[in-house]
């Protein structure tokens, strides 16, 4: 099989399973839908998307399942903490922007992961500094300075399993 072929086959996977995480199935039509859209997104961007190389590609392609798990549920821990600042206006926040320092090498990996990182509500990423391979990320609550705790606490979540998908 070819290295666009199985890149297109991933993003299809992963583009329909964060469709059926967001929609939560829904009916039919949904799911149709999310199919139809995942097929596009896949034909459209699946050329990019070719950094899979062709030995083990069915284990990649179960930890890139396993990673849009891992996102779903910290992005649902997010929500609950963000909620929880906006609902308890006492609580203190301390917003600030921290580094992070990753073990990612390729684009595709560090790009996942700092977009990851964006859609997970608290945090965004400010800036990518591949040749320092850092994060800037900034929290709406800062929990400390250390970068390696910052690292393990803000990018340890998906870095582990990314690095299985794209390196």
């Amino acid at each position: 099989m070819k290295k666009h072929t199985q890149s297109r086959i991933v993003l299809f996977v992963l583009a329909f399973l964060a469709w059926l995480g967001l929609t939560a199935g829904g009916g039919v039509q949904e799911v149709a839908a999310g199919a139809v859209v995942a097929l596009v997104v896949a034909l459209a961007a699946g050329r990019f998307v070719s950094g899979f190389p062709r030995r083990g590609f069915a284990r990649r392609a179960a930890f890139a399942v396993r990673y849009v798990f891992r996102f779903l549920w910290e992005m649902i821990k997010a929500n609950l903490q963000v909620a929880a600042i906006v609902l308890h206006p006492l609580r203190p926040i301390k917003p600030g922007i921290v580094k992070i320092r990753t073990g990612l090498t390729k684009d595709t990996a560090m790009t996942v992961l700092a977009n990851s990182i964006t859609l997970t509500p608290g945090t965004f990423t400010v800036d990518i500094d591949p040749e320092a391979r850092s994060l800037y990320i900034h929290c709406i609550t800062v929990e400390g300075t250390d970068i390696g705790e910052n690292t393990r606490r803000i990018g340890g979540k998906f870095e582990r399993i990314l690095k299985e998908v794209f390196e």
